[in-house]
């Protein structure tokens, strides 16, 4: 699941360091997609003080959410679905259409809960902003090699973009799906490439997630 799917689920949270750690995971790959890290294996420093273990909660639930949704039916069945809908679109570049139906399914579902108002992303950066550096370097420097410049750099860039607004409108989307994708693949992009995407996103939104709540309230009810 993306940032915001993530944050449903930590959306009424008191303390602001459990839901920056219901993201980290994400954010220390967006940083460098070499990092792996396992929390777990350094309890007994970062539970010695609340707001390193309340983001190791964040990160332990946010673990949890991500293998509950990627084996889920659900979650197979529209990657499969959508993966064909998608290889017309692309069979003319290097992206994989399994790899764009995947982050795709993860982007529509947080393009709906903004759109149907079940989470609030300001919020979500507000909170974020209220974690203090010296608790997220610690944490860092806790789990293990962690370049820490080079996530502030990349994290301060994501706070102060504030990207996921852009999410309620669906054309946006496009954009962020081939930025991905160029992390992996080199290619270009024309106009026409993101319109076509923007209509299989939309047609599929429509035709094919109408009840995407239901993930939700399974994951939820698998994590209770």
């Amino acid at each position: 699941m993306n940032f915001l799917a993530h944050y449903y689920f930590e959306r009424y949270a008191a303390e602001s360091e459990r839901v920056l750690g219901a993201i980290l995971p994400d954010l220390l790959k967006n940083a460098d997609k070499r990092y792996s890290f396992h929390p777990q294996r350094f309890e007994e420093s970062l539970f010695a003080y609340p707001k390193t273990m309340w983001i190791s909660e964040g990160w332990y639930r946010h673990v949890e959410i991500d293998k509950i949704f990627h084996s889920s039916t659900y979650f197979l069945e529209h990657c499969h679905v959508f993966r064909k809908v998608l290889e017309p679109v692309v069979d003319h570049l290097p992206i994989r259409a399994s790899f764009l139906a995947h982050i795709a399914i993860e982007l529509l579902l947080d393009h709906l809960l903004i759109q149907d108002e079940l989470v609030n992303p300001v919020r979500l950066y507000d909170h974020l902003e209220q974690v203090n550096q010296p608790t997220i370097e610690r944490y860092l420097n806790t789990i293990g090699e962690v370049d820490i410049q080079l996530f502030f750099n990349f994290y301060e860039e994501f706070l102060h973009s504030r990207y996921i607004l852009d999410y309620k409108a669906i054309e946006n989307l496009s954009y962020a799906l081939f930025n991905i994708c160029k992390r992996v693949w080199v290619f270009e992009v024309t106009d026409q490439d993101r319109a076509n995407l923007t209509r299989c996103l939309i047609d599929y939104k429509e035709k094919n997630l109408p009840g995407y709540m239901d993930i939700f309230h399974e994951i939820q009810h698998k994590i209770l």
